[in-house]
């Protein structure tokens, strides 16, 4: 079994299940700060908060985030601490594009996915859930 933080953990399963992108931000920017500052927990935090700002109708503020993490994300290997980052990039520029031309068609904001590729990392963000639910 990986090890994997539990702030990470944490991340994912607000990411994934809970759509709290304000809350990713706390704990992704907590375990960012703890690991020095990593460009690649930043790149997630800042495609969180990009659709943070988007869910709070500031689009400018959107696309600035999403732009930033897109380029962190930037040169990772396709597949990094059980997430597929590749699905995740091209999911963000899709979103990204979007933003871009929001001024001549608006969307409504909708969550995106990060695909879990290491079945034990999926299944421990399911027994969050579970405890959160039952909790």
């Amino acid at each position: 079994m990986r090890p994997y933080d539990p702030l990470y953990l944490a991340f994912l399963y607000e990411f994934n299940v809970n759509r709290d992108y304000y809350e990713c931000h706390e704990v992704m920017e907590t375990l960012w700060l703890e690991e020095g500052r990593k460009p690649f927990y930043q790149g997630l935090l800042q495609i969180a908060v990009g659709l943070y700002h988007h869910l709070n109708a500031n689009v400018s503020g959107a696309v600035k985030l999403m732009e930033s993490g897109i380029a962190k994300l930037q040169g990772y290997p396709d597949r990094l601490l059980g997430i597929d980052v590749a699905l995740l990039l091209r999911d963000a520029e899709a979103y990204l594009g979007k933003l871009r031309n929001n001024g001549v068609r608006p969307f409504e904001p909708y969550p995106l996915e990060i695909r879990i590729v290491d079945e034990d990392l999926a299944e421990r963000v399911r027994q969050i859930q579970g405890e959160r639910e039952s909790g």
